[in-house]
């Protein structure tokens, strides 16, 4: 399977953590005000006075994947090896927000690859992971990107990325299920073309370890 963008393109569309806000910290303060008045609330009683700051800087941080960039994450933490067999991370714990509703998405990430000559930090991996749910996200988006990256920075034989998650705006709000779960999976050379590696990274990642 072909890579659907380049390591260029991943790159370009970062946002520089150098770049500036069109928006003020005052003014996205204030329209937190804003809200809280539409919901019916007084912005300047004891409880709330603080509040539109503590939102902002909430915000700031819970979608702080877009002031990071894969260069910087990876520090250079990319090393030729002559590896061949699959190297699986699991269990990565994933928090983002669903851009709809701009409410939680809590789950984890199971990331596999088979190396060509190139591996990366283990670390690396669920920083990846994180820097793009630190975003507004949807879960077949962000399942794309973690898997495309990876495929763009090691040109690996195959990468297989399975998010399981459950959405807030699903439990708290609208249908209110809770207890249901959204799976997705983005599947790329040697995983997508040849059953008996992807079974074999399926079968891993259903194994559930002792040490938890």
């Amino acid at each position: 399977m072909t890579l659907s963008i380049s390591p260029d393109d991943i790159r370009k569309q970062l946002i520089s953590t150098e770049s500036k806000s069109p928006v003020s910290e005052a003014e996205m303060q204030q329209a937190v005000r804003t809200l809280l008045i539409g919901l019916g609330e007084d912005p300047d009683r004891e409880g709330l006075l603080d509040t539109p700051k503590r939102v902002v800087k909430a915000l700031k941080y819970l979608t702080s994947g877009y002031n990071q960039s894969l260069d910087e994450l990876l520090n250079g933490a990319v090393f030729h090896e002559d590896a061949s067999e699959m190297v699986l991370v699991r269990d990565i714990d994933l928090f983002s927000s669903c851009e709809h509703h701009i409410l939680p998405i809590i789950g984890r990430a199971h990331v596999a690859y088979i190396p060509n000559g190139k591996v990366i930090g283990l670390s690396k991996i669920a920083r990846i992971c994180e820097m793009y749910a630190r975003r507004l996200q949807v879960q077949e988006r962000l399942t794309a990107q973690i898997a495309d990256a990876i495929q763009g920075l090691l040109k690996p034989q195959g990468v297989a990325v399975v998010i399981e998650a459950t959405h807030m705006c699903m439990v708290m709000r609208g249908v209110q299920k809770p207890g249901s779960w959204t799976v997705t999976s983005s599947m790329q050379g040697v995983f997508a073309d040849d059953a008996k590696t992807r079974q074999e990274f399926m079968d891993l990642i259903r194994h559930r370890p002792s040490f938890h």
